[in-house]
């Protein structure tokens, strides 16, 4: 009877796995209200190992923080007039995107549009 408990309990374990593993993935946008999830691995934006480095820079370089009214999130276009954008250096991290700290948050921005594509945190 034990056996067969446990047998049972390894099939039905197994069976589950594939659903388990299909719930992983990263979801890209707003969800949640208030909560923003980003895709972290980004293959263009600062990646998890580059971030001590680019927050150990950007304190460094005594970057002034711009303030605007709206929420800051992936997504958010900043305002054309009143936010200094500057080049992140290749010794910190390779990427086509531009960086600000905006209400106190360090982001990354696409040059032309000036919309964030990555909140670093």
């Amino acid at each position: 009877m034990r056996k067969t408990l446990i047998a049972a309990a390894a099939l039905m374990g197994m069976m589950a796995a594939p659903f388990a593993a299909q719930a992983q993935g990263v979801t890209v946008g707003v969800s949640g209200g208030d909560r923003v999830i980003v895709d972290q691995n980004d293959p263009d934006g600062i990646t998890v190992q580059e971030r001590p480095a680019f927050r150990e820079y950007v304190v460094r370089e005594r970057i002034p923080t711009f303030s605007v009214p709206d929420r800051i999130v992936v997504g958010t276009t900043l305002p054309e007039a009143g936010v200094t954008y500057y080049d992140v250096p290749q010794s910190v991290a390779t990427t086509p995107y531009r960086y600000t700290v905006v209400n106190g948050q360090t982001v990354l921005v696409e040059p032309r549009s000036r919309r964030i594509v990555q909140v670093i945190d």
